[in-house]
């Protein structure tokens, strides 16, 4: 059986038993004031880690959110390309060039006159699609801008309608706007 390292000090003559005696006493005295005042002695050295693994959590929780909203932005991006390879109608099988704007600029596509029509009547709309356009059906377009809005290019629905005060509306009144205008 293995002695104790006061036994072992005694028994090389490193210790005597008088000072042996005396640390016993004082350790079951702190033993006894800490029991009867039930304080509790901190550890710095454990305070020290628990803030250190605490301050690592945060740290990692905050790292989780990040890769979480990465890979949702990820995963909407994929729906959405989806939905438009699915629901994607014939681009440039026209020779109508039908005109919108993307970033202040105005583009065009080639189309034939029943998707023009469509175009213009709200039933389809035109939407960014990796690095070109794509024409696409209003109700796609609608579960598209719940994800995404700025994909969306074209809506006849969202066209902005210049505004004419009164007494424009009646300078105009006498003007007849040609039923083949194509703007």
């Amino acid at each position: 059986m293995a002695l104790s390292l006061q036994e072992q000090l005694l028994k090389s003559g490193l210790a005597d038993k008088k000072s042996a005696k005396k640390i016993q006493n004082e350790k079951r005295k702190k033993d006894k004031i800490r029991r009867k005042s039930k304080i509790v002695e901190t550890d710095e050295v454990k305070a020290s880690v628990k803030a250190q693994q605490e301050a690592k959590k945060q740290k990692d929780m905050a790292l989780n959110a990040e890769a979480k909203k990465e890979a949702e932005k990820k995963q909407i991006a994929a729906q959405i390309i989806q939905m438009i390879d699915m629901n994607q109608q014939p681009v440039n099988n026209g020779d109508i060039k039908f005109q919108f704007t993307h970033d202040n600029v105005i583009k065009q596509l080639l189309v034939n006159e029943k998707t023009r029509g469509h175009l213009q009547g709200n039933k389809l709309a035109i939407v960014a699609h990796k690095d070109s356009y794509a024409i696409i059906p209003i109700q796609v377009a609608d579960k598209i801008a719940e994800r995404d809005a700025s994909c969306i290019l074209y809506r006849a629905d969202q066209q902005g309608e210049v505004e004419l005060s009164e007494e424009e509306q009646d300078w105009y009144a006498d003007y007849e706007i040609p039923d083949d205008l194509v703007w």
